[in-house]
């Protein structure tokens, strides 16, 4: 199922967040949303999970979710959202519990998540027992459970230390070259988009309005040992945002 956006743009009260915001979404791709603070980042993700509902311009689904998608589009969160009274395996089957689904399917499919994010020695495990990297981990796997067609991921690995970022990330890239998921990210992080992204898009400042997309066609699997080449793509993020980091920058200072 891919995913686009026309002409998006939207307001809070009489703030305009974005304006005429249009890109795609492709099936088995993952798109960066990149941008000064205050862009419409997040705004944008919740619009395209349909929390909101934009002011102007639309947001189609085309074609068909996969197989035995329980819910099309998910959420990874910057905070984890776990319930810490719930081990990771409660955490992961808490999607699934408002489905018809057996008892046997749902530990199936958990199983299968907690397997496929690393996690299965720690199925029993609680929350607060878990690092930071663990439980992010958790929440990739409660995401996954329901075979979305898209995950939402806003920040997901901000909250995390540096070294604890790299491991996501090499944990994002294995399970993407194994099962392809489609995924928008909202970053912060330059590095981090020019490692996931299959195309990153720039936002400037308030309102958010697309700078430029730029396709990165190196293969992710590459990535991790290609620091010139990702170096210099960073750079020309960079270059793209820099004025309009340092305005936004002016302007939140000033509020």
């Amino acid at each position: 199922m891919d995913l686009r956006l026309r002409g998006i743009t939207h307001f809070y009260g009489d703030l305009e967040v974005l304006r005429d915001v249009d890109f795609g979404v492709e099936a088995g791709q993952i798109v960066c949303l990149i941008g000064p603070s205050g862009c419409g980042k997040s705004t944008l993700l919740r619009l395209l999970g349909g929390l909101e509902r934009p002011a102007h311009g639309e947001i189609l689904q085309l074609g068909a979710p996969p197989a035995g998608s329980l819910n099309p589009l998910t959420y990874v969160f910057q905070d984890f959202a776990l319930l810490p009274w719930r081990t990771a395996a409660g955490n992961v089957s808490l999607v699934l519990e408002d489905h018809p689904l057996s008892r046997r399917e749902r530990s199936e499919i958990v199983a299968d998540v907690l397997a496929r994010t690393k996690l299965s020695e720690f199925a029993q495990v609680l929350p607060r027992q878990l690092s930071g990297g663990m439980k992010q981990r958790v929440a990739i796997a409660r995401a996954l459970a329901v075979r979305p067609a898209c995950l939402l991921m806003d920040e997901p690995l901000s909250a995390l230390d540096s070294q604890t970022r790299e491991l996501l990330l090499d944990d994002l890239v294995e399970l993407w070259l194994r099962e392809r998921f489609t995924a928008c990210y909202v970053t912060h992080n330059l590095a981090e988009a020019v490692r996931l992204g299959h195309k990153v898009v720039v936002l400037s400042r308030r309102p958010g309005r697309i700078r430029e997309i730029v396709e990165i066609d190196m293969p992710l699997e590459q990535r991790k040992h290609a620091l010139a080449e990702l170096q210099e793509q960073q750079s020309r993020l960079w270059e793209l945002m820099r004025e309009e980091a340092m305005a936004a920058d002016r302007e939140l200072a000033d509020v």
